[in-house]
């Protein structure tokens, strides 16, 4: 749990700084690795509290 804690928030804060670079450079790649960064944290973390939530009601 507290590993797949760390690695949310370090997935996160890597998008936000993508997204700082972007701001900052205006380059698009910085723009397109946020957003795909932010994508998969989101999918692993509906996988993880889907998991949960399937523990709960087995």
């Amino acid at each position: 749990m507290l590993l797949f804690r760390w690695t949310m928030l370090m997935l996160l804060l890597g998008a936000a700084a993508c997204f700082v670079f972007w701001v900052g450079t205006g380059q698009d790649r910085y723009k397109q690795w946020g957003l795909k960064i932010l994508k998969w944290t989101l999918i692993a973390a509906f996988g993880f509290f889907a998991v949960l939530v399937l523990e709960r009601v087995g």
